[in-house]
């Protein structure tokens, strides 16, 4: 199996450069909060975020494009708009908390207020995870690349050659 990593400069057939293309700035990832948070229409979303209306304008419109939310008149007045989150767009949660917990550990270094519990039982929600196909949390060492045709298989006896993720 040798010397086994991603491809790096195969930008194709990755998805962290398609995602970053269309969530890569500050502003995408605002407007999304926001959404998550409720706000639906464009005024809204500008008081709420203190956006320029342009900016505001062409971030909508990316999203839009690019099936993270979709627009949607009001029935009762057709001539006013909605932006609701698609399940493409509902998608991104996680990735949302997660960067959210790694920057109240690592940015700002306090928990947010208010804090995002589970509905049932009032109680905040777990740091997201790696977890393995069984549920078990995997830490950095826990990760190897495989190539597809090896996925499933048993870890031979050499499997230290494998590369493992560059951590400390």
């Amino acid at each position: 199996m040798g010397n086994l990593r991603e491809p790096l400069n195969d930008m194709q057939n990755c998805g962290l450069p398609s995602a970053l293309e269309v969530m890569g700035e500050r502003w995408s990832f605002m407007i999304l909060r926001a959404a998550f948070n409720g706000v639906h229409h464009f005024e809204e979303f500008l008081g709420a975020l203190g956006i320029a209306r342009n900016i505001l304008s062409n971030r909508l419109a990316r999203l839009v494009e690019h099936g993270i939310m979709k627009r949607e008149p009001l029935p009762d007045d057709r001539r006013k708009i909605e932006y609701r989150l698609t399940p493409k767009g509902l998608d991104l949660l996680p990735a949302m908390l997660a960067l959210r917990h790694w920057g109240e550990k690592y940015g700002v270094g306090v928990p947010s207020n208010p804090v995002l519990c589970d509905k049932r039982d009032g109680q905040p929600i777990a740091p997201i995870g790696i977890h393995a196909h069984d549920g078990r949390l995997l830490g950095p060492m826990d990760l190897e690349w495989r190539d597809a045709a090896d996925v499933g298989k048993p870890e031979p006896e050499e499997a230290s050659v494998r590369p493992r993720l560059n951590v400390l």
